[in-house]
């Protein structure tokens, strides 16, 4: 269940799937599929390729839902 609080956070923060999931106290396929259905976006790292959520997005899609 996602948590009924805003997470609070820096806009600035970017922070990593596992990181992302448990703020928003879902779970990571979860954050996953709405990624995929355009619910959430993310960025990629230039060093790694991985996906990462700004604090911003965060706050956007917790206020969505």
């Amino acid at each position: 269940m996602m948590t009924a609080t805003i997470p609070i956070i820096n806009d600035t923060d970017q922070l990593s799937v596992t990181q992302a999931a448990a703020i928003l106290g879902i779970h990571r396929s979860t954050l996953h599929r709405h990624t995929e259905e355009g619910l959430i976006k993310c960025s990629y790292r230039r060093s790694t390729g991985r996906r990462y959520y700004t604090g911003k997005e965060i706050k956007r899609y917790w206020q969505f839902l």
